[in-house]
């Protein structure tokens, strides 16, 4: 079982996560995770906080000499804008705790977990809500990464769509051309129109959303299972890109699209053994997105995700106050126009991290070499039941 906790809030001390059920053995260095985090903090449309944060995990605990121990890994990624933060977000009370915020933000968690939380104040809501708590999820993704690289598994993401900009990516994108992209765009024409976007919406004190593809490559087949609701792995991956702040939609392979199309135009034809070259029972497109009944069908897993446009806005919507319910506008701090970009790299982690989980639920091992000796064991039983070879 690979699972994790994240804690710490925005603009305390800390964040921190902890991750248990990776195998001993792996080879995991601080660097490994660092490429990531960087990579989260850039694209263009991210706000003035990225400039203040330069992160960096430190792993203290489950690491020896460069290996997993088998034991829970800790990660702590320092919060640089604590030291502007340090009396709102004292641990102890101090002349700062009769300062309360209640302009309600419109789009946030503020006014639900305030409710929830019997709460006077929206900042401990605020604080913990914050899409900031995904950079532990991003460190522990690259963890998760590491561990799938021991199985050819590589994970990728670009940008589909800003605003009412699309991109006409046939196939699978260019991935360098996609890092190189400061939208993470693979079409260097629609990236060009989304940067445009992007600055005229900052210009209006406005924010953008999109869509983002995740891919998968080099799954195995038969990740996941039929069994149960929530052994269904387009189930476990749709939960884990929804509760990516601002995500409301999540597709499977060609998703909603499939709902306008006859059944001989929807599904993914599985070719003979003559054609198949060095792939194990490959089909002759990928509409289903790499998922049947699910689990895992040997095709690249491809996911999408719609995000909404950041809530916080710089010509706030006009709201109400918590402890009067008088018309105020909505609270405003420093945010983003726009974080589709930098939302792909999250979903990476997201991906990673639920088929972490399914691969170590279906091969097992307490040291990598044996989870792959099983894994190994394993692929050779997938080919026909009758082999022609």
């Amino acid at each position: 079982m690979f699972r994790f906790l994240t804690a710490g809030e925005s603009h305390g001390k800390a964040l921190a996560a902890i991750i248990e059920g990776v195998p001993a053995g792996v080879a995991l260095a601080e660097d490994d995770i660092a490429k990531d985090l960087r990579r989260r903090q850039a694209g263009h449309g991210r706000g003035g906080r990225q400039q203040i944060e330069q992160d960096r995990a430190d792993i203290v605990s489950g690491v020896r000499h460069g290996l997993t121990l088998g034991s829970p890994i800790t990660l702590v990624i320092a919060n640089r804008d604590w030291e502007n933060w340090r009396e709102v977000m004292s641990v102890e009370a101090t002349s700062a705790s009769d300062e309360k915020l209640t302009r309600l933000r419109p789009g946030h968690a503020d006014l639900p977990g305030v409710m929830k939380y019997a709460q006077d104040d929206v900042r401990p809501i605020l604080e913990r809500a914050s899409a900031r708590e995904t950079a532990a999820r991003v460190a522990v993704g690259a963890v998760a990464r590491r561990l799938l690289g021991e199985f050819a598994v590589h994970i990728h993401s670009h940008t589909v769509a800003i605003g009412g900009v699309e991109a006409e990516i046939a196939g699978e994108p260019d991935w360098q051309a996609v890092e190189e992209s400061p939208v993470r765009c693979a079409d260097s024409q629609a990236a060009q129109q989304m940067i445009a976007a992007i600055d005229a919406a900052r210009k209006d004190g406005d924010s953008l959303g999109g869509v983002m593809e995740v891919w998968a490559t080099g799954v195995p087949i038969g990740l996941g299972s039929h069994v149960h609701w929530d052994r269904r792995l387009n189930g476990l991956l749709a939960q884990a890109l929804m509760s990516i702040p601002s995500v409301k939609g999540v597709e499977v392979g060609q998703g909603f699209g499939l709902a306008r199309s006859r059944g001989s135009e929807a599904h993914d034809v599985i070719l003979p053994f003559e054609d198949w070259g060095d792939r194990l029972w490959p089909r002759a497109s990928n509409r289903a997105g790499g998922i049947e009944g699910g689990m895992t069908n040997g095709e690249p897993l491809v996911l999408r995700a719609a995000l909404k446009p950041i809530a916080t806005l710089p010509k706030p919507l006009p709201s109400a106050d918590l402890m009067t319910g008088e018309r105020v506008e909505a609270h405003f701090e420093r945010a983003d126009v726009c974080v589709v970009p930098a939302a792909g790299v999250i979903g990476e982690a997201m991906v990673a991290i639920v088929l972490a989980g399914a691969t170590l639920e279906k091969f097992g091992g307490d040291h990598i070499d044996e989870t792959l000796r099983n894994y190994r064991a394993y692929l050779k039983t997938v080919g026909p039941r009758r082999s022609t070879k």
